[in-house]
C-alpha cells in the first residue's frame, strides 16, 4: 500500500508507539487521523503533524464510528494502526485474594475489544473503497511478547495480547476476499510512557536483559516496522516479534 496520499488512522496516537507511527506516516505524506482519549495530547500532536484529531474511547462503538467519519472527510480509509492499550499487574491469586475480575475485564475491554472494535469497523469502511494496486487497506495491530511468554503478574495483559495474536491469521483470512491485509507487531521492552515511571537503574537492568542490542526498543523502530508492513503487499496474517531476541523470564 502506497502511504503518500492515503488516509491513515492511528489509535493511541498521542504518545508512545502510536505517536511515533503517526510521525512516520505523516512524514511519508499520509492524510492522518490521530485517535486518542479527549484528555490526551492528541489535539496538539495532530496539529504538529498536519493531521486531524478524533477524541475517542476505542471500546465505544459510537466513538470509533465518529473517528472513522473524521477519516472519511479526508478520503477513503486505507490504513489503520491499533496502538491504544493499557496494562495492569497482579497475580491470579494471593494472600489478598483472587485477582479482581473487574480489572481483568477492563484490560481485555481496552486491549482486545478495543482493537477488534477498530479493526472490524475500519475494515468495513475500507471494503467500500476501490482497490489500489490490488489492495483496499492494511490494518496493523499491537500485541506483545507477553502473548508468548507472560510473566508472573501479567494474567490480564497476557490474555489480551495473546488474543490479538490469535486474531491475526483469522482476520487476515476473513478479510482476504476484500483485499485487506492484517498483521500484528509484538513488541518487547520498548522505551514508552509505560516504562517512564521506572527508576533509571531498573530500566538499565531491563535493557541489559535484551540479547542484542543491549537496550530498550525505540518507538521509532516500532513505527518503521509498521510502515514496512503497510508498504509490503506480501506481508499478511503474521505476528512479528520486535524484541532484540528477548525471551521473557517468569519474573
Amino acid at each position: 500500500m502506497r502511504i503518500e496520499g492515503s488516509v491513515a488512522l492511528v489509535t493511541g496516537g498521542a504518545s508512545g508507539l502510536g505517536r511515533a507511527t503517526a510521525e512516520q506516516l505523516a512524514a511519508r505524506g499520509a492524510r492522518l487521523v490521530i485517535v486518542d482519549l479527549a484528555r490526551s495530547d492528541g489535539e496538539r500532536v495532530a496539529e504538529e503533524l498536519g493531521g486531524r484529531f478524533a477524541p475517542a474511547d476505542v471500546t465505544s462503538e459510537e466513538d470509533v464510528n465518529r473517528a472513522l467519519d473524521v477519516a472519511a472527510e479526508l478520503g477513503a480509509l486505507r490504513v489503520a494502526v491499533n496502538c491504544a492499550g493499557i496494562g495492569s499487574a497482579g497475580r491470579v491469586a494471593g494472600k489478598d485474594g483472587p485477582y479482581p475480575l473487574d480489572q481483568f475485564r477492563k484490560v481485555l475491554e481496552v486491549n482486545l475489544i478495543g482493537t477488534f472494535n477498530v479493526l472490524s469497523k475500519a475494515a468495513h469502511r475500507m471494503s467500500a473503497g476501490e482497490p489500489v494496486e490490488g489492495e483496499r487497506g492494511v490494518i496493523v495491530n499491537t500485541a506483545s511478547i507477553a502473548a508468548f511468554e507472560g510473566q508472573i503478574g501479567q494474567a490480564a495483559y497476557t490474555a489480551s495480547k495473546a488474543a490479538i495474536h490469535g486474531l491475526t491469521i483469522q482476520t487476515a483470512r476473513d478479510l482476504a476476499s476484500l483485499q485487506i491485509r492484517v498483521c500484528t507487531i509484538a513488541p518487547g521492552l520498548m522505551d514508552t510512557p509505560l516504562l517512564a515511571g521506572l527508576r533509571d537503574d531498573i530500566k538499565e537492568q531491563l535493557a541489559a536483559s535484551v540479547p542484542n542490542p543491549h537496550r530498550l526498543g525505540s518507538p521509532s523502530e516500532y513505527a518503521a516496522l509498521a510502515v514496512h508492513i503497510i508498504e509490503n503487499p506480501y506481508l499478511n496474517g503474521e505476528t512479528i516479534r520486535l524484541d532484540g531476541a528477548l525471551r521473557m523470564a517468569p519474573r
